[in-house]
């Protein structure tokens, strides 16, 4: 019996050889792993699409969140990369850290996103005037850096700092920059910890080596909705989505009419902040033929490069408080 089937496996493999090898060389060559990403430019994502505001007054242009497209590299993808030079090859480490998991990474990033739509809206309702409440504040440990000192676990949230009772991101960072050895209280999956952390060297300064965000709740006087995607995720959209949710609440449409892209952090207090990969964002928005780009200042300078030796049609608005988005609008 079994003789006859592998007389039978043996006769079908021998018909079918070079089919298999064909099928198997394709397998390889589209499937194997690399220890590398790729960057290109990617697209945009018209707020109106991610956003809904009780009672929000109607806007005529767009407000437009600008991303890179970033994915693993296979074979074909690294060889075209090689020759385009809007695609970048990104080694693995630089995406994931060696000490993060592609979880940790995740969690980072949904956390990040969470913090930066809850500063938009705050900083939204601040320039428009109108009444909103923040509940339930969490300082979270989202990231250890290799070189750290310390215990803390990625999920820690921090309850106290050095015997003092930890109420925002503000007064954490305040506490641990008083002492070179910073005691904590955490909570993680419903169980209190103590922790600790040394201070050490990183890229030329003394840190306790670990990043924090803050979760929260806003309520605010107007209803807000911010829907994003599973997929979508980091700290990038919040200047444009701050921007947008403003442009709602007032009677004035900032737009004029036009398609405006943007792209920076925001902080509570509507300051705009650096991002990464901010030429592939340009040339997605010249793509979409956005009529204006606002870039954070920290990254002007390449943004500005990037428009000059690729010849691009798009105006560079420099930004580092959303006023400056504001006024500059309102002065079209």
């Amino acid at each position: 019996m079994l003789n006859k089937i592998y007389d039978k496996i043996k006769k079908i493999i021998k018909e079918n050889f070079w089919y298999l090898v064909i099928f198997f060389t394709i397998v390889i060559f589209f499937g194997m792993p690399l220890p590398y990403y790729i960057d290109a430019p990617g697209g945009l994502i018209d707020v109106s699409e991610r956003l809904e505001i009780e009672d929000g007054y109607p806007i005529n242009g767009s407000l437009n969140l600008a991303y890179i497209s970033e994915f693993k590299a296979n074979i074909p993808t690294l060889l075209y990369a090689m020759l385009n030079k809007d695609w970048e090859i990104v080694k693995k480490e630089e995406v994931v850290a060696d000490n993060e998991t592609i979880e940790e990474n995740d969690y980072r990033n949904h956390l990040l996103l969470e913090e930066a739509n809850q500063n938009a809206i705050m900083v939204a309702f601040d320039k428009a005037n109108l009444d909103y409440e923040v509940k339930n504040r969490k300082v979270n440990i989202i990231y250890i850096y290799e070189e750290s000192d310390t215990n803390l676990k990625i999920g820690d949230q921090i309850i106290e700092v050095n015997g003092v009772k930890i109420n925002s991101k503000e007064e954490a960072l305040n506490e641990i920059s008083k002492t070179d050895t910073v005691k904590f209280k955490v909570i993680n999956d419903g169980i209190i910890y103590e922790r600790y952390a040394n201070k050490v060297m990183i890229d030329g300064n003394k840190l306790i080596g670990v990043m924090v965000c803050e979760t929260k709740e806003v309520v605010s006087s107007k209803e807000v909705n911010i829907n994003f995607k599973k997929s979508e995720s980091g700290p990038s959209g919040g200047f444009m989505m701050a921007l947008s949710i403003y442009d709602y609440l007032t009677v004035e449409d900032l737009t004029k009419g036009l398609k405006i892209v943007g792209t920076g952090t925001i902080d509570e207090f509507g300051n705009v902040g650096v991002i990464g990969g901010v030429s592939y964002k340009i040339k997605a928005a010249v793509k979409e033929k956005a009529d204006i780009f606002f870039v954070p200042t920290e990254n002007y300078e390449e943004a500005k490069n990037t428009v000059l030796e690729d010849n691009l049609d798009i105006k560079l608005v420099e930004v580092s408080h959303i006023d400056d988005a504001i006024n500059y609008l309102n002065g079209l």
